[in-house]
C-alpha cells in the first residue's frame, strides 16, 4: 500500500489556520497556499536521488551532493493545483509543469476531463500530481490514471486537505502513489465537500467565490 504522509509541522499547521478562514482574501490565501506546497515539498522530494560531487570552496576542494539528473515533473489538476506550482518551482526551478484539466460533475461528482498535456520527456521524470484537497478522490484518481499511461518513472500526490473517504479511495485505485498531505479531516458532507475544510480551494484563490 502506499505511504501516507501527514505532514504536522508547526508552520504548516500555522498556515492552515489562515486558509481555513473565511475572512482570508483571495490575495492571502494564494500566498499561503504556494507557501505550504513549498514547505511540503522537502518532504515529498526527500528520496530524490543523489550524486557525489566536488566543489572547491575557498578553502579547500569539499565533496558534496548534487541532485543525479534533476528529472522532476510538477502536473497540477486546473485549476486549484495552479496555485501550489510557484511554491514548488521556488525549490525546484528546473522541474517540468504538465498540466491535467478536471472539473467535478456537480450531481454525480465524478471528475469529467478536458485537457491533459505532459512534458515531451515525461517518462524520465518522476511526478507529483497538485491538487489543494483531496475530497472524493475521484479528480486525483483520474488524474493519475491518465498520466501512468505516458509511464513516468514514478508518481506521487501532493494535497494540503484530504478527506478520510479520498484518502481511502485513491489508497485502493494506486496503492504505488505515495500520498502527502498537510491535513486530514473528518469527512465528506452530501455535497462532496471537505467538512471543516476552507471551502473551494479553486474559487478562493483565483477570488471567483
Amino acid at each position: 500500500m502506499a505511504n501516507v504522509v501527514i505532514t504536522n509541522h508547526p508552520l504548516i499547521q500555522h498556515k492552515l489556520s489562515i486558509i481555513r478562514n473565511k475572512e482570508t482574501g483571495s490575495k492571502e490565501f494564494r500566498t499561503i497556499i504556494s507557501e505550504i506546497a513549498m514547505l511540503m515539498c522537502y518532504e515529498a522530494t526527500r528520496d530524490l536521488p543523489l550524486k557525489e560531487i566536488e566543489v572547491e570552496t575557498p578553502i579547500a576542494v569539499a565533496k558534496q551532493h548534487d541532485l543525479d539528473g534533476k528529472k522532476m515533473a510538477i502536473v497540477p489538476i486546473l485549476r486549484a493545483g495552479l496555485g501550489m506550482v510557484d511554491g514548488i518551482h521556488a525549490l525546484v526551478p528546473s522541474a517540468k509543469v504538465g498540466h491535467i484539466g478536471l472539473y467535478r460533475d456537480p450531481e454525480t461528482l465524478k471528475p469529467v476531463s478536458y485537457y491533459c498535456k505532459m512534458p515531451l520527456d515525461i517518462e524520465e521524470r518522476d511526478v507529483i500530481v497538485l491538487d489543494p484537497m483531496l475530497a472524493t478522490g475521484g479528480s486525483a484518481i483520474d488524474a493519475i490514471t491518465q498520466i501512468k499511461e505516458f509511464n513516468p518513472r514514478s508518481i506521487k500526490f501532493m494535497g494540503i486537505i484530504a478527506a478520510p473517504e479520498g484518502l481511502k479511495a485513491l489508497q485502493e485505485a494506486h496503492p504505488d502513489v505515495d500520498i502527502y498531505c498537510a491535513a486530514l479531516d473528518d469527512h465528506l458532507d452530501e455535497r462532496g465537500y471537505i467538512v471543516p475544510g476552507l471551502g473551494d480551494a479553486g474559487d478562493r484563490i483565483f477570488g471567483t467565490i
